[in-house]
């Protein structure tokens, strides 16, 4: 299904305790697959409870990169959802950025 020019990064970060994600999973986090070397994102998914909050933010990711921190991605973020984990999204989109650096400086 994915190219072996691929990998596969996950950032997570915590949500507030009164989110159904923390109840089910403990953290929220948002598996991102993106081109090794570029870092474009082609996929992605998360630790959601709610089929739309997981099509939403993969529409917000799909064809963005993790080669570098997008302060542009953040505030289309805080600008489009509006969920309470809105900030645990960013967060672990934080999270992933700094791991596929690492990556990226190790295998590409």
């Amino acid at each position: 299904m994915y190219s072996k020019e691929t990998v596969y990064i996950v950032g997570n970060s915590k949500t507030t305790t009164e989110n159904a994600i923390t109840h089910r999973f403990h953290s929220f986090y948002i598996g991102f697959v993106a081109e090794g070397t570029t870092g474009k994102i082609i996929d992605t998914s998360c630790s959601s409870t709610i089929r739309t909050t997981e099509e939403f933010i993969k529409c917000l990711f799909i064809d963005k990169s993790l080669a570098e921190y997008d302060d542009n991605l953040e505030r289309e973020i805080k600008r489009r959802y509006h969920g309470s984990s809105q900030k645990a999204i960013i967060v672990a989109y934080k999270d992933a950025v700094k791991k596929y650096i690492e990556v990226k400086e190790k295998y590409f």
